[in-house]
Order: structure tokens, then sequence, then C-alpha cells
């Protein structure tokens, strides 16, 4: 769909455009106060910033709720994050880096300047924030730690020179969603101040787990926050933030949201749900059983009603980090050194198979510690040119395992099935020599003449179906397999930059910048084939045949160097065509660095696992995977104009952009289990961003925003099929559909929100504040192989806020609605794995967005 169609086709953002810009047209009472944000690392206007920004003030996120970032995304169009069955996604226009624990995020993450660039701290909570803002498009230059698609910067609040103090409950009746914040803050001695920060969280979740008979997600969250700020001289300021995070969670929102029937034509598993499989599949010839499966009957809720079928999963996460922020004032230029110290682990279970009979899981750990140390050097502004200049050093280590574990027997008997099926359809008798160990391995009608079994399987011989030998033991190689799979990686960065400013004239101004960065990186993955019942290797044979043709997995091991070296330039210039009206242009290009796949099942050459001997497969086995994948690069250009009207009552800004990526790092699932990754190719992004805010009078505020964005995919060859799509062609019998042309997971035409709030004294000291945010998006695709099936509706969601406050007293009391239309959306979904590579039943998973929810808040404040 062209940018164009887009804009003339969709009716509800065209009303909140309309809103916006009719109503600047009104009179209004009130002067907005303005907002101070440090996008360019200097303290400057909202309105003087030459870059698309959204801040989020404190204040509204404990207001609206937010604790983490994925209930940031509603307020800031074309920002999503999902999580997802192994891993989480962040993007920003469009571009995210997918799900691989060896992926740079593109979307950069900075928490009091210290980067934050794995996936998994986005899930951290956080607490008792000054504001957040989101920077959108490349960010190379300040923000440069592969920002390549925006960056989202964390500011914490600071101590402050009065004693003051906050604590603040939550509770949801639905969920039983149990919040307490607890700020001390204050100064200590004539020079040093510090902050306390504590929040506690639990929550039973929104989801009903069928076959555990409890709610899901269960979440237990514990964040404690420590700031000490000291004021050493009158040149010589140092704050140091100690915190401690623990987010532990048991059980996911992920359900099976739809599941049909096999269309197979050679197999007895034709016409039947994957749920239908598991819940019973029985094989027999006469009065011998060969294959009988019998799951829970949970098995068959394959159908989205907040309802899963799932044996249990769990996340639990232990986070730390100290950052040191020293500023020393040297005259009228300022130098900044910023500190950190950052690290987590991780222990993960995954249900993936999502459903409640025992097929199979995944465990996986993770371990991670980064130390980085910044230095700035600002100039003084007013000056014909002004500077920023600095340097950066990264130094990151990454331990990352994980196994695919079958742990029953429904998953053998089921390869079983398949087994005998296969053989069956192509009317192979195979012999007893074929395979051994099968169930019926060697059975004659010599060898049971004069036994018992001699009249039972008379019949058997009769038609021809035995000698079976080892036909149906198949599944019997994987029986409590474990995959062990161990990733390591080592990262040095280390990069100049400088950002120097011309004022041309008292009205025009040009910026260059530019930043070096050289990084090295080691990489080593292996994977093996184990007993997880004595942990000893598996000795190679049948089991690598199995393994390959059902989990498209081998054995391997791999290690790797490599170094990389980039120079990233950024060009803009501004123009104060009024006293309220500022007009920009910026060129730049970006890089994000390459790296090594750590989650790929096979290695990249093209090996070949020989072919199972019962089924008698004509050619062997080829699986081809990933190691190492190249940098990304994006050249960006973006035109906007801040504006403010109304003689300071109204704000309204615009930014326009056009984004072209090559050698796209992209993480494609390999249709099993496993992600491959690789450089995709090249695409393009566009869009229009508006913002502003208006003061209707002196008691009613309106804050609006609204994205119109277009992704296309210019080069994308190897792109995953859908369940059912026709393959456009095969690499070593690897079936891969083009994107040439398509968009990407996420997009929506338009995204946009729309935020009121109403305040008026009801009496001399209580006030009366209500708030209505309307978040609404265009339809897009929650999958990233863009199945049809998967397309999310366009939706609208209304979260509604209303309190009572006693000023003097400094109590509040408040009703929060959230989703208050009921909207039922799904953030994520996949391929349900294995229901179409082994049966040929289509099915997919979803992670289900909480539905309404009602919460009465209280608040204490004291000063």
């Amino acid at each position: 769909m062209t940018l164009k169609k887009t804009i003339s086709d969709f009716r509800l953002s065209a009303l909140a455009a309309g809103v916006v810009l009719c109503t600047a047209q009104a009179h209004a009472a009130g002067v907005l106060e303005e907002v101070i944000v440090t996008a360019t690392l200097r303290a400057e206007s909202l309105q003087d910033v030459p870059v698309s920004v959204n801040a989020v003030s404190g204040e509204k996120m404990m207001e609206a709720g937010i604790g983490k970032v994925e209930d940031l995304q509603a307020y800031v169009p074309n920002l999503t994050m999902s999580e997802t069955g192994i891993g989480t996604n962040i993007y920003i226009r469009g571009i995210g880096s997918g799900i691989n624990p060896g992926f740079e995020q593109s979307v950069g993450m900075y928490f009091d300047g210290v980067s934050y660039g794995r996936a998994q701290l986005s899930r951290a909570p956080f607490l008792d924030l000054a504001r957040v803002e989101v920077l959108r498009g490349p960010q190379n230059i300040l923000f440069g730690k592969n920002s390549i698609a925006g960056a989202l910067s964390l500011i914490s609040a600071r101590p402050s020179q009065e004693f003051e103090g906050m604590v603040s409950g939550t509770y949801e009746v639905e969920t039983n969603e149990q919040v307490v914040d607890l700020v001390l803050s204050g100064a200590m001695t004539d020079t040093i101040g510090a902050r306390l920060a504590i929040r506690k969280r639990q929550i039973d979740g929104h989801l009903e787990n069928l076959t555990l008979n409890r709610d899901e997600p269960e979440r237990d969250e514990q964040t404690v926050r420590l700031m000490l700020e000291w004021d050493a001289s009158a040149d010589l300021t140092a704050a140091l933030k100690v915190e401690f995070g623990q987010f532990d969670v048991n059980g996911r929102q992920i359900e099976i949201i739809n599941d049909n029937p096999s269309t197979s034509t050679t197999s007895a598993f034709t016409g039947r749900t994957y749920g239908e499989i598991l819940d019973r599949t029985t094989i027999a010839y006469g009065p011998i059983t060969l294959v009988d499966v019998d799951s829970d009957s949970s098995v068959l809720n394959n159908y989205q009603d907040f309802k899963r079928s799932s044996n249990g999963d769990y996340s639990y996460n232990d986070t730390h980090n100290v950052t040191l922020n020293v500023d020393y004032v040297w005259g009228e230029h300022t130098f900044t050194f910023i500190t950190g110290i950052l690290g987590y682990e991780t222990s993960e279970l995954c249900d993936c198979d999502f459903t409640g009979a025992s097929v199979f899981s995944v465990a996986a750990e993770e371990e991670y510690s980064q130390f980085s140390q910044e230095i700035r050097w600002v100039s003084p502004v007013g000056e014909t040119f002004e500077f920023i200049a600095g340097a950066f050093f990264q130094h990151s280590e990454l331990d990352f395992f994980d196994s695919i574990r079958v742990e029953s027997d429904i998953l053998p008997q089921l390869l079983n099935a398949a087994d005998i099926q296969e053989a069956g359809a192509r009317g192979e008798r195979p012999t007893g020599g074929d395979i051994e160990g099968g169930p019926l391995d060697n059975v004659t009608a010599a060898a049971v003449a004069g036994t018992p079994l001699e009249a039972a399987l008379a019949p058997l011989f009769g038609l021809g179906l035995l000698e079976l030998g080892g036909l149906g033991d198949a599944g019997d190689e994987i029986v409590n397999l474990g995959t062990p799979r161990y990733f390591e990686s080592t990262t040095d960065l280390i990069s100049g930059f400088v950002q120097a400013t011309w004022n041309i004239s008292d009205l025009t101004r040009a910026t260059l910048g530019l930043r070096y960065s050289y990084e090295e990186k080691d990489g080593k993955r292996k994977l093996d084939f184990s007993d997880i019942t004595t942990g000893e290797i598996r000795a190679e044979g049948e089991i690598d045949t199995v393994v390959a043709k059902n989990f498209s997995a081998e054995r391997h091991d791999l290690s790797g160097s490599r170094s990389s070296g980039n120079l990233a330039p950024s060009l803009n210039i501004q123009h104060d065509w009024s006293d309220d009206v500022m007009l920009y242009a910026t060129a730049s290009i970006g890089y994000k660095s390459g790296g090594y796949d750590a989650r790929s099942n096979a290695s990249p050459e093209a090996n070949e696992i020989r072919p199972l001997q019962n089924l008698d497969e004509p050619t062997p086995i080829i699986l081809v995977g990933s190691f190492e994948y190249e940098e990304e690069q994006a050249t960006s250009f973006e035109a906007g104009a801040k504006t403010t009207l109304l003689d300071g009552a109204a704000e309204l800004n615009v930014a326009a952009f056009y984004t072209q990526y090559d050698d796209l790092q992209v993480s494609i699932f390999d249709g099993t289990l496993g992600f491959n990754v690789g450089n995709a190719g090249a695409a393009t992004t566009m869009g229009i961003e508006l913002d502003g805010r208006m003061a209707l009078s002196e008691n009613l505020m309106m804050t609006a925003a609204l994205a119109f964005l277009d992704f296309e995919f210019t080069d994308f060859a190897n792109g995953q099929c859908y369940q059912g799509q026709t393959v456009d062609y095969e690499v070593d019998g690897n079936p891969y559909c083009d994107y040439k042309g398509k968009t990407n997971q996420y997009v929506a035409d338009y995204s946009g929100n729309m935020t009121f709030v109403y305040t008026t004294m009801v009496s001399k000291d209580l006030e009366f504040r209500g708030g209505a945010d309307f978040v609404f998006t265009g339809d897009f695709n929650s999958s990233q192989n863009l199945d049809p099936s998967q397309q999310q509706d366009a939706y609208v969601k209304a979260n509604l806020r209303m309190s009572l406050a006693d000023v003097t007293a400094g109590w509040d009391v408040a009703l929060l609605v959230k989703n208050a239309t009921d909207e039922t959306t799904v953030s994520y979904s996949n391929d349900t794995p294995l229901a179409n590579s082994i049966f040929g039943a289509a099915g997919h998973y979803g992670f289900i967005d909480t539905p309404r929810t009602v919460a009465l808040q209280a608040t204490y404040r004291w000063y």
C-alpha cells in the first residue's frame, strides 16, 4: 500500500489530525509549560531540538501505570515492543533486530547515559523516572551504539534539595495486581543529597492455564535504586546510582489462537488438528499397539479465549547496575565522565510446543556483563561555533545456553506414528534388519510358530504386514533427548565523536556530526545431542538423522573472530522561520555492527545427513544454518518543523522521513525450532509524524500524536514462507519465499494517540483531575513470516483516569481503567512448532494483550 493511498483511506487518524489542526485556530486561555529534554546532550526546549522526539514525563508514567518499555509504546507512535516465545522485539518505524541473543538491538536503550543494548533488559521494570525520551530514526552520533532505528533515553529522578517523600499503592481487581512504590529524597549534608526508590509489584495474570489450573503470567518484581549526588565544589558534581532488580515470571501470555486440520494426503493424521493428534493417537496392527498417545484434554482448547494449555513456563531475572556520572565545569566548558557497570542473569523455561501435552520444552540461561566509559566535552552556547566531542569505550561478555528437552514419550511416539504412516503410504515393508530395536523387530512367522503369539499374529502375516522390522522406531531415538547449545561472545568497542554547530546567523545553524567506531568481536557456538537423564553425549548414529529430519539440527562446533570500523556522518540544517517556527533537515548514515548467531541449529555449510534407512529416502537431508553476519547500514533523510501557536497556548510539530537500509539483519524462523540470522538485502521506510499539544482552556489540556508509515523490502529473496504458501524457490531442499515489495512485521499504515486532561478545584483544597487516553492503530501483521491469517485488525483503546487530591495534605486517590474498550489484541504470533513440519496441521500461537482492567491507586506525598 502506498503512502498516498494510506493517507487518503483511513478516517480515524484524519480526525485526530483535524482536532489538532482545527483547534489550533481557536482561542485558548493559558500557556503551555516548556518541556526540557536532553536529546542533544544539552538541556534544551523540546521545540528547539531538530529531531522527531517524544517525551513522556515521570508523572505521566506513574499516573498511567507505565512500568516498562512495553507499556510505553501506547504513547509513542511508530514504537512497538513485544515479547516472543524465546526473545523480545523492539521496533521503531518498522525496523528492529528480531529474535536472537547474538543481536545488538537496532533500537538503542540508554539509562542515564549507559547503553542497555540487550533485548532482555527491555523487559525489566523501571521506576521513579524524570522522563523518557524516544528519538525516532538513526541516532548515530551522540547515541552511537548501534542505534540505527532510534533510541530510548531513560532519565532517573535526581535527589531534591529539600526532604520529600512519596508512597503509592495500586490494586487491580481482575488480575490481582498489587504495586507499592516508595520514594525518599533530600539533603543528607550541605553538599550531599540522596534519593531512594523502591518498587514491589505482583500480578496473577490475565490468562487461565487449563492444564495447571492457575492464572498466568504471574509476575513478581522488585527494584531498589539509591542515588547519591555530591556537590563537591561549584565546578564539580558527582552522581552515583546503584540499582538492583529482580523480575520473575511464571507462565506466559501465550495461547494457541488457531489450529487447522492436517491436509497431508499420506498420513493417518489427515483431517485432524494438532490438538486432536496430541489428545489421542493410537496406531495398532491387529492386537499389537505400536503407538498410544494420550495427553491432557486441555490441548483441544485451540482457539483464542484467554485460556491456555501449558505445562508451565518461567523466566527468572536478576539485574544490577552501577552508574557514576561526573560533571566538571572549566570556565564555560563542561566535561562529563560516565562510568557504567551493568549485568544480569536469567534462567528460563519455555514450554515451546505451547500445549498441555509434554511434547518438548526449551531451557535457557543467559549471563551478561558490561563495562563502559564515556567522556564528553561540551562547549558553551552562544558562540559562532559550538561543539560536543567525546570518546566511548565498552567491553561486554555474553554467555548463553539453551537446549531442547524431550522429557516424555509423547513426541517419540508421534514420530513413530509419522514414521509408520510415511512408510505405509509408499507401500513399503521394511525388514527386520533395517533398524534395530523397533517394536516388532525381527518378528517372523517362523519366530512365533508354536507360541501363544502365533494365532494373534497370523492375520498380520497373511496381509503381508510382517516382517515389520524396525518400522516405527525412529522416535525412540529421541527419548530423553537434549540438544545442549553453548554460545559465547566477547565485544570491545571504542569510538570517538564530534558534533560541531556553526551559527551562520541569528536565524540559521548548520551542524556536522562524525563518529568513528572500531569494534572487535569473538564468537563461539557448540551444539551436541545428549541424554538429559545422565547428561552424557549421545553417540553419532541414527539419532543424527532423526533430529535433522524433525528439528533441522545437527552437531557443530564453530568459532570466529571479526573486527570492523566505520565512519558515520550526519549533517543538519536549522532555520528559524519566525519566533514561533523552526525548520530543520537532516541527512545521516548509520551502522549496526555484525556479529555471530546464537540460536541457529546448524552450521552455515550445507551438510548432508544420511537418510533414515527405513524410509528409503532418495536423497540425504541437507541442513543449512548460519553463524556470522555482517554489519547493517542506514541512509536517512528527515525534514521537519517545530511550531508554537496561539501565543504559546499550542504546539504542532511535524517530521517527514525516508530511510534506506542495506544488508538488513534479520532472524528467520527455520520452520521447525531454530532461527537463522542473515543479511536480508535492502528495505526502505518512509512516513510522516505529527505531534502537538494545546491548552484548550485554563482547565483542559490536549496532546496528540499521529504517524503514517510505509515500509517495503526492496531486496529480500530468502524470506521464510508461511504455512501453505507457494514456495518461490529452493536451495539444497530448503524452501524460501521472496519478500521483495512486501511490508514488515508490526508495520501499521497509521498509528497515534490523543489525550485529554481536565483539572479543576472542587473546593479550596480538593482538586479533581480527569484524563482520557485514546490509542489507535491501523492493521498490522503480528508474525514475522507475514502470514495473512495473522493480520491484527485496526483498533482503538481507551485508558481513563479520574482522581481526587488534597493539594494541601498531599494525598491523592485515583481510579484507573486500562483498555476500557476491552479490545482483544495479539502483540506477536508465529507458527505452532512441529505442527505443520511433521503432521501437516497449520496452527499459530499468539501473545495476548491484557483485556480491560480497573484499578484503584492511592498516593501520599510529603514535602
